[in-house]
């Protein structure tokens, strides 16, 4: 197993994305928090993963929030070895329809609880002398601009850049921070992103979906699990030599 003895923190963890790596971790020996602003859900996600995983409500947003989360894995595992930023929230709208509400929402999570649990976690690192993995959860939005979908597209391409940031400044700490752009991917929050779609585009409920679908040169959406062999690879030893570097899992839709 390849994170036997590992422990970690994996943000947004109880559905979708982050419940397919927090599974797929302790399926690899690590023990997991498997932290999610739905609490009940990220405990019921931690029970079924076992291998002394927990669940925790964390909201990313409150940094009082996140200092309790990363005490609380301090605590019971004595050390955190990897991190997975992965929570974040979808909103879309025309440029000229575009909110503060939703601006201050969309880059509260994505961009400002990325960055202060990215904070929290290398401190800890650090202070521990032991290394780490820190493994950011972006999009292919990050990589080209929409014209929907502007202020989730800007969100997510900060997050490539302060994992280009972060991952030239924590590794003489001996620190890999590293990230994972999906495309198009079947978890419920498709289902939200292509509701707002048939608003703005006057479609069937549905009808997005399926033509992105279809769009994906692999031939189908991802799916949450396409995702966990990348970010195993990017917990292990063997992505050592990986720094500062955001890997494309989207089934062809994005070459960089």
């Amino acid at each position: 197993m390849r994170l036997a003895g590992k422990t970690a923190i994996l943000t947004g963890g109880a559905r979708g994305i982050g419940a397919a790596i927090a599974e797929g971790y302790a399926m690899e020996g690590a023990r997991v928090c498997v932290a999610d602003i739905d609490g009940r859900a990220a405990e019921e996600t931690a029970s079924r993963i076992g291998n002394g995983s927990f669940g925790w409500a964390l909201d990313v947003t409150r940094l009082e929030s996140i200092h309790a989360c990363v005490a609380e894995a301090q605590a019971r595992f004595g050390g955190i070895d990897i991190l997975v930023n992965n929570a974040a929230v979808f909103d879309m709208a025309p440029w000229g329809e575009i909110t503060e509400k939703s601006y201050d929402v969309v880059f509260n999570v994505n961009v400002k609880g990325l960055l202060f649990m990215l904070q929290e976690v290398a401190g800890c690192m650090k202070a521990r002398g032991k290394g780490g993995k820190i493994i950011n959860i972006s999009s292919q939005a990050g990589r080209r601009g929409e014209a929907l979908v502007a202020v989730y597209c800007a969100s997510k391409a900060a997050v490539i850049s302060l994992t280009q940031s972060a991952g030239l400044a924590l590794i003489k700490h001996g620190i890999n921070v590293n990230g994972i752009s999906p495309g198009v991917v079947d978890t419920p929050m498709w289902d939200h992103v292509d509701g707002l779609f048939a608003k703005y585009e006057g479609l069937k409920p549905g009808e997005k979906k399926r033509m992105v679908g279809e769009g994906v040169p692999f031939g189908r959406m991802g799916r949450p699990e396409d995702h966990v062999g990348c970010a195993v690879f990017l917990a292990s030893a063997e992505s050592d030599y990986v720094v500062a570097q955001t890997y494309n899992v989207d089934g062809g839709q994005w070459m960089s």
